[in-house]
């Protein structure tokens, strides 16, 4: 399913229902799975991660496949090694899910004593797991490449023998979603300690409390992509669906990185839990930023500072080599069919940095952007058509994985959307 998108008639004013937040509901439904005596979430995201998650728990067989769905891999290896649900159980996934590393998670999870092994290539997904209740104790994990790993070990934590203490040796990526699966653990009863400073994790025995609740908010990761259309249009867009401005989500930094790029958030005047954003002209000339803590949002503020001709230096981008595609080199191809070319290195102490010096090159026709079975890819390019009306969405439906409703909710917010 490919769309071609016009962008709304005159100024844009609209208001989003956002979708729950698909991070939060990953945690809260391993959390969740893992809590004796507790009941079922009431309400989690509707994408085909959180999909595929419900579905491996829920699965009576000993094959488990969860497509393309990268978090359930990870958090998913965890919980069936450490939990005796099932005597064996097989975890797979796409293509593109069996290129992206586990190496890491396993080794970590064998020092706790699962019992894992490779069926395929090592380092790879499938796995044969054989769960059975770990031990623990003092372990290390890399922590440069995927917080994800970190989060699996952690919130299986409490249900080990002796606990867990984590050692996370290098520059550690993506701290906020460390420190959401924390927080999700303490709401849950769990006792964490986190000494940032020293890279050192402590989770004590006990397991979890079934009459603490887990709340979960709307996604600040889709809320990104409502930024940019509001950078892009300098237009109106009401946020709402449960946002919070104190939100456990690393992704609410959204505030302060757009607004470098002309967009003002306001939490007054509205209704509780909604977000009101609108467009000024306090932008700066050039952005340059780490994006280590954020790297879901990086699609987003690299498409909106090529639309709006902002140069820009975005640094500590190592963990997108490994996403649903390899997220760096997509954008410099599909950045290439908007005339701009962005250079990609690697530093020392910066990690993958992309920039781009503000030059843009003439293009004679509306751009095809591929998407690379990548939901945030699709998220990102669309409002290029605000610029470059007429524009195609290859495979539009990848949206899907984190956001099926975003298709509807341009339209309601005045985009002209057709299948080609």
């Amino acid at each position: 399913m490919d769309y071609r998108i016009f962008p709304p008639d005159g100024i844009l004013e609209a208001r989003v229902v956002l979708p729950l937040s698909k991070s939060i509901s990953n945690r809260a439904l391993i959390i969740n799975a893992l809590t004796a005596g507790a009941a079922p979430l009431p309400e989690v995201a509707v994408c085909d991660d959180t999909d595929a998650m419900v579905s491996a728990l829920e699965a009576e067989s000993g094959t488990v496949n969860i497509g393309a769905a990268g978090t359930a891999m990870r958090f998913l290896t965890a919980y069936f090694a450490a939990t005796t649900v099932r005597s064996e159980v097989i975890i797979d996934g796409s293509e593109r899910m069996r290129q992206r590393p586990v190496g890491p998670l396993v080794e970590a999870l064998r020092a706790c004593g699962a019992d894992i092994e490779y069926i395929g290539e090592e380092g790879f997904p499938p796995l044969r797991i054989r769960g059975q209740k770990l031990t623990g104790g003092d372990i290390s994990i890399p922590a440069s490449v995927s917080s994800q790993y970190i989060s699996a070990l952690l919130m299986v934590a409490p249900c080990m023998g002796r606990g867990l203490t984590l050692k996370l040796e290098g520059e550690i990526m993506s701290v906020p979603y460390i420190r959401m699966t924390l927080a999700m653990m303490k709401q849950r009863g769990a006792e964490v300690e986190f000494d940032e400073r020293d890279g050192i994790v402590k989770v004590a025995p006990g397991g979890y409390d079934p009459s603490r609740p887990l709340p979960v908010e709307a996604d600040w990761s889709a809320a990104t992509f409502w930024y940019e259309i509001v950078a892009l249009t300098a237009g109106w867009v009401t946020l709402a669906g449960g946002l919070k401005a104190d939100s456990l989500q690393g992704d609410a930094a959204a505030c302060g990185v757009f607004g470098r790029l002309g967009v003002s958030t306001s939490w007054e005047d509205v209704e509780d839990g909604d977000a009101e954003l609108s467009g000024n002209p306090d932008a700066d000339a050039r952005l340059d930023m780490d994006m280590r803590d954020t790297p879901d949002m990086v699609q987003a503020v690299v498409v909106a500072c090529a639309m709006l001709g902002t140069p820009f230096t975005l640094s500590g981008l190592d963990s997108l080599r490994i996403k649903e595609t390899d997220r760096l080199e997509a954008l410099r191809l599909e950045l290439l069919k908007t005339g701009i070319a962005v250079e990609i290195t690697t530093d020392v102490l910066k990690g993958i940095t992309m920039s781009w010096d503000g030059f843009r090159h003439p293009i004679t026709a509306a751009p095809e952007f591929d998407t690379y079975k990548d939901h945030r890819m699709a998220m990102a390019f669309a409002p290029v058509a605000i610029f470059i009306p007429g524009i195609v969405i290859r495979d539009a439906g990848v949206v899907g994985k984190s956001y099926p409703g975003y298709w509807d909710a341009l339209r309601e917010a005045g985009f002209e959307i057709e299948e080609v």
